[in-house]
C-alpha cells in the first residue's frame, strides 16, 4: 500500500483542511496510508521541490510551474497573521510569499508571519503594523492568495480530495478546536475569530490576483 505523504504547514490557518482530511481519508474509498510532514511554509516548499512530499500547500510564489488544485490559503482583506512592523528591514525565514509581497508593495520593515504574528497582534492591541494582505487589497481591490494545494503524485486522488473539501462543511468540532488552542497557546474563540478571515477556494478573482502577484514578483526579481 503506497503512502500519501502530505506536507502540512503547522499554522492555524490550515486547521479546517487538516480536520477534514483526517475524516475524509478515514471514511473514503481511498485506502492509502497518510503520513504528515509538518513544517513552516518555506521548508515545505523545499520538501515539495525535492519530492520528499507528494502534495502540500505551496507558497504562491513557488507554485507557478507546479500542478495545482483550485484550493489555496486566501485572505480577502486583513488577515492578522502576515504583518510588517516598522523596524529595520528583515525577512521572515519561514515565508517566501510574504517576503516577496513586501517587495512587491515596496514597503520596508520586519516581516512576521504565521502564529507568532497572530499572537503578537492579539496580545498587543496598540501594535503599530501594516497588514500585508489588507495593503494588497487596498491597492489592487483583489484578495491575496498566500498558498496553493499542489501535488507531484496521486493526481486524481488529490483533485478528488480538493473537490470534496470545497463541498464540505468546514466547521471545526470543539474537540479539535480545543486541542489546537492548547497546542498554540490561544483561546478557542480566538482561533474561531481568526479563521473567519481565511478562505480556501480559488475562483476567478483569486486566480486573477495570483497571476497579478506572480507578474509583479517577476518584475522585482
Amino acid at each position: 500500500m503506497e503512502k500519501l505523504i502530505f506536507g502540512s504547514i503547522s499554522y492555524i490557518n490550515l486547521l479546517p483542511f487538516q480536520v477534514f482530511l483526517k475524516k475524509y481519508l478515514k471514511n473514503s474509498q481511498i485506502k492509502q496510508i497518510l503520513n504528515y510532514k509538518k513544517s513552516f511554509p518555506s521548508q515545505i516548499n523545499k520538501n515539495f521541490k525535492n519530492r520528499r512530499v507528494d502534495a502540500a500547500f505551496i507558497s504562491s510564489i513557488k507554485s507557478k510551474n507546479c500542478k495545482c488544485t483550485d484550493l489555496g490559503i486566501v485572505a480577502k482583506g486583513a488577515v492578522y497573521s502576515v504583518l510588517l512592523l516598522p523596524n529595520s528591514p528583515k525577512d521572515d525565514i519561514e515565508s517566501d510569499t510574504s517576503n516577496m509581497l513586501c517587495k512587491v508593495l515596496e514597503l520596508n520593515g520586519e516581516v512576521i508571519i504565521g502564529d507568532k504574528a497572530l499572537k503578537l497582534f492579539l496580545n498587543n492591541k496598540e501594535l503599530d503594523f501594516i497588514d500585508l494582505a489588507k495593503e494588497w487589497q487596498n491597492r489592487y481591490k483583489l484578495p491575496f492568495v498566500f498558498a496553493r494545494l499542489c501535488y507531484t503524485k496521486h493526481n486524481k486522488k488529490i483533485q478528488k480530495i480538493a473537490k470534496a473539501f470545497k463541498k464540505s462543511n468546514q466547521k471545526i468540532p470543539q474537540y479539535y478546536l480545543k486541542k489546537s488552542a492548547k497546542e498554540h497557546n490561544l483561546a478557542p474563540k480566538q482561533i474561531s475569530w481568526y479563521l473567519k478571515y481565511i478562505s480556501y477556494e480559488l475562483r476567478y478573482r483569486e486566480k486573477m490576483a495570483l497571476k497579478k502577484f506572480i507578474r509583479l514578483s517577476d518584475r522585482v526579481g
